[in-house]
């Protein structure tokens, strides 16, 4: 922050209007991925931290994901629960019909077929690749490990996971279709803000949520 000459308040306050920017153009207005010939992979992963910093993973918080093979582009969702009703919900809100999708066992996604997706399993129980369809989870399974290190070790505080995976889908949007990461957040920013209006409101700035984590030492 010294280097550019600004505040630590003003330094917050820009990390906040990025996540609202990144997160209203790759969740509210988000386009569903998948398309003709197209394969998606979905699968959900826990992030939090381990009790004393070993063993299981005690606390944290569920992400719904889906990885599109052949684009890389992805989508990521913080979830309270991993029922049915739920990810299904999701699925259609995010993933085009009459697609397939790979995915492991997990019970909730048995309706799929019914749902009218093309549907493809591997228990990784037993296996990493499906022997018979050579279905796989190898790119979602990827995708989990890039997010995860993308996050701080710090300051992972829950009501932000939205905001942190926004980010995430983002510059991994950016990445694969070679995009300047400056030039398509503030093409978002313009869409998102009506510069006449923040004329006639100077004091817009005050309607954004501060995150103090960027300064604050989380609990963990």
């Amino acid at each position: 922050m010294e280097q550019i000459s600004i505040s630590e308040n003003t330094a917050v306050d820009w990390a906040a209007f990025h996540r609202q920017v990144v997160f209203d153009c790759m969740v509210i207005r988000h386009e569903k991925i998948g398309g003709i010939g197209k394969t998606v992979e979905i699968d959900e992963s826990k992030f939090g931290r381990r009790k004393y910093h070993r063993g299981h993973r005690v606390e944290g918080q569920w992400i719904f994901g889906g990885i599109e093979r052949e684009s890389g582009l992805c989508f990521l969702v913080p979830v309270e629960r991993r029922d049915k009703g739920t990810l299904l919900s999701l699925i259609k809100d995010w993933i085009l019909p009459d697609k397939c999708i790979i995915s492991d066992c997990w019970k909730a996604y048995d309706c799929l077929e019914e749902e009218g997706f093309r549907h493809l399993t591997v228990n990784h129980s037993i296996q990493f690749v499906n022997p018979d369809t050579g279905a796989h989870t190898n790119n979602v399974e990827g995708m989990w490990r890039h997010t995860k290190a993308s996050l701080s070790q710090y300051c992972r505080k829950k009501k932000y996971y939205s905001g942190y995976m926004a980010k995430f889908m983002f510059l991994k949007r950016c990445c694969y279709q070679k995009l300047d990461v400056l030039t398509e957040f503030f093409k978002y920013a313009g869409q998102l803000y009506d510069p006449h209006l923040l004329n006639d409101h100077p004091n817009y700035e005050d309607n954004y949520e501060s995150d103090e984590s960027s300064i604050d030492t989380d609990d963990e």
